[in-house]
């Protein structure tokens, strides 16, 4: 028996789909006319619930339902951006409410998560900006043609990288692996990918990436380093990570209303 790959259905990426985002926008503008974030510069989405608190505390914004999830549309510096979070965890989750995101008028977004390390000099708190993403996830091959990696935004991911290192933010820059199954991350695979390069594994940035090229919009992404598969630390909350998780957004926010005024 041959071993299917994925998608299923070959060349499914260059196909149109039956559900178009677009019916989700006309049906939140039934009931709130004129919902718009055409005039955003962006959207940040975050994965805990405690890091969505905090972005909350600090810098308030209107809730609205217009997307699954808890989407925060507020004023930085006279600049509209929108933080989103309360919609799950793994790459459909986040490709979901993206969508969602794009057809209300979204062109750019950073995603804001935790990784684990695949190698051992990366510590709890460590910053890592992702370069390139494994696609392990499933989700990407129903965007795009097959390839190995998925690629953010080079401009956006400049952008963070200089939002990162004007707050002092120590990160590093490199590849990740996304896959959807977590307790399945096994040995050979860490030692493989790590040594492709791979600093993190993650759930969702290939995921993140695809949705972004294919709807032709402005994605990057930013761990922070919460356990270790290469000296296998199990998951604790670290202090150092949840600084490093604020850090992150406020430099992701930085990012998006630099890359608007470029």
């Amino acid at each position: 028996m041959t071993h299917p790959v994925l998608p299923l259905h070959p060349g499914k990426h260059a196909l149109p789909a039956i559900p178009d985002p677009a019916d989700h926008a006309r049906h939140v503008r039934s009931r709130a006319p004129g919902a718009t974030l055409a005039d955003h510069d962006g959207a940040v989405l975050v994965y805990q619930d405690r890091v969505l608190a905090h972005a909350v505390a600090n810098y308030g914004g209107r809730r609205t339902d217009w997307v699954r999830g808890n989407l925060r549309l507020l004023e930085r510096r006279g600049r509209r951006l929108a933080v989103c979070g309360g919609f799950g965890l793994g790459a459909p989750a986040a490709a979901l409410v993206l969508e969602q995101l794009i057809a209300l008028g979204i062109r750019r977004v950073v995603t804001v998560g935790t990784a684990a390390s695949l190698h051992t000099s990366l510590a709890p708190g460590s910053l890592v900006v992702c370069t390139r993403a494994l696609r392990d996830d499933g989700l990407s091959h129903h965007y795009l043609p097959p390839a190995p990696y998925a690629e953010p935004s080079p401009e956006l991911t400049r952008h963070l990288v200089g939002a990162l290192a004007a707050r002092g933010a120590d990160a590093r820059q490199g590849s990740g692996w996304t896959t959807s199954a977590v307790y399945r991350e096994t040995g050979p695979e860490v030692a493989r990918y790590g040594a492709l390069g791979a600093l993190t594994a993650d759930m969702e940035a290939a995921g993140v990436f695809a949705v972004a090229e294919h709807r032709g919009i402005d994605a990057a992404a930013v761990f922070a380093i919460a356990d270790s598969l290469a000296d296998r630390r199990p998951r604790r909350d670290h202090p150092r990570t949840e600084t490093a998780l604020h850090n992150a957004v406020e430099a992701a926010l930085a990012a998006l209303t630099t890359a608007a005024c470029e």
